[in-house]
């Protein structure tokens, strides 16, 4: 196996082929530690996969736990814990993605899979007659050596940008919803707080005139080293989209907010980054002609908060165990159906939820609703705790509660497209 990318959603997929055995090639374009764009906070979903991938999560580790959610807006300050849930834990976590990414990439290595650094994929080798994928030509090391490698199957983890994935004729859907994330870091007193904290009213506030509610929130999470990730999410459904400075609009909103917390521009760490959120299954098919999709290649960002690294990870997961049986089949026929089932099993798994996560995401595109959702809805607490289910995708799949029943319910009749 190949797969192109080390970061959470490759870096998965090659442990979980690594574990069962098979021979896993993880090409990364980088070399770690490396940074990537990200909040750092971590939901129960992707606390589960690190868990079944075996990585040390303890404190002394250096990971942070988180309770659950703080949520601000319409005048209301609300705390919700994660959920008591059977299929997953009860915390979340917070680490530095310069340092997350490359955890997840040497427990694939100690799995068994050969980790190349510094090998940026170009072209992807096809067969003239089937068009199928055999391999990948990369450039490899300090002089950008020209190499070759060679498959039956390929994993695109390269990420929203995904190479592999254009230059084998698979383009992004312009029908379903992008974000954008955009951060930075300060030194702060506020970096041991044990809650994640959502802002669901971004304010545009600059200039003469009246304020303007933009579609996204910003977020504020404690890293336990003396710095706060602050940084703010935003969707594509509305006409500030693309007219707006996002990186102004955040040093905007981070100097409205109290000066004891430090978020001024003498206490930034680094600079303010950008990067794309690709939602809601934006490329499929997610298996075609040798080649499979996970995390963001294929679009798998939830499209209600913004999460990427729980689905990255459990996509991983899932098309290495369809890989796995696949393997195991005695002729090409055969293989190639148990393939089949990967994007079958995508869509039987999110298809649903993902269909409300884009109605949800033009609701809140119009800021009249989203105002209004921030000012009364807060004021509910038991909606409030259902809405951290809905938004956080956790819920018991049997034997949960109304809650859990219902947002089940709803995923499984709406269209899984």
């Amino acid at each position: 196996m190949i797969v192109v990318g080390a970061g959470p959603a490759g870096s998965t997929t090659a442990y979980h082929l690594a574990k069962a055995g098979l021979d896993v090639l993880l090409l990364e374009k980088t070399e770690f530690p490396r940074e990537k764009v990200c909040g750092d906070g971590l939901t129960p979903r992707a606390v589960k996969q690190l868990v079944a991938m075996g990585i040390d999560i303890s404190e002394e580790a250096g990971w942070l736990r988180n309770k659950g959610l703080r949520i601000i807006g319409g005048g209301v300050r609300l705390q919700l814990d994660w959920p008591d849930l059977a299929t997953f834990p009860d915390y979340g976590l917070v680490r530095k993605r310069d340092d997350f990414d490359e955890q997840l990439a040497r427990q694939a290595q100690k799995a068994g899979a050969r980790l190349y650094e510094r090998c940026n994929v170009g072209a992807p080798l096809v067969d003239d007659r089937t068009g199928r994928i055999t391999g990948v030509r990369a450039k490899l090391g300090e002089d950008k050596r020209e190499v070759t490698f060679h498959a039956p199957l390929v994993v695109a983890a390269d990420g929203n940008s995904t190479r592999l994935s254009l230059a084998m004729g698979l383009h992004r859907r312009e029908d379903r919803p992008m974000g954008v994330a955009v951060r930075t870091y300060f030194t702060s007193p506020r970096h041991e707080d044990d809650y994640l904290e959502s802002w669901l009213e971004l304010w545009d506030r600059r200039g003469p005139g009246e304020d303007r509610l933009l579609p996204g929130y910003g977020w504020i999470f404690g890293m336990g080293d003396g710095t706060s990730n602050v940084g703010l999410g935003v969707l594509n459904t509305s006409d500030s989209f693309k007219e707006l400075d996002w990186r102004e609009v955040l040093k905007a909103w981070c100097a409205s907010m109290p000066e004891d917390w430090g978020y001024t521009p003498d206490n930034m760490t680094g600079p303010i980054r950008g990067a794309a959120l690709p939602m809601a299954f934006n490329r499929q098919p997610h298996y075609t002609k040798g080649l499979l999709l996970v995390g963001d290649a294929g679009g798998l960002v939830n499209p209600f908060n913004g999460e990427g690294i729980a689905y990255a990870m459990e996509s991983g997961q899932i098309a290495a165990d369809v890989i796995v049986q696949a393997h195991a089949r005695a002729t090409p026929g055969q293989r190639e159906l148990a393939l089949q089932r990967y994007p079958r099993i995508l869509k039987d798994t999110y298809g649903g939820y993902y269909t409300l996560g884009r109605a949800f995401v033009k609701l809140i595109g119009n800021p009249k609703v989203m105002k209004i959702a921030a000012q009364r809805g807060l004021t509910h607490p038991m909606l409030m705790k259902f809405t951290l289910k809905l938004l956080a995708n956790l819920t018991d799949p049997t034997g949960g509660d109304a809650m859990d029943r219902l947002i089940n319910g709803l995923s499984k009749v709406a269209p899984k497209a």
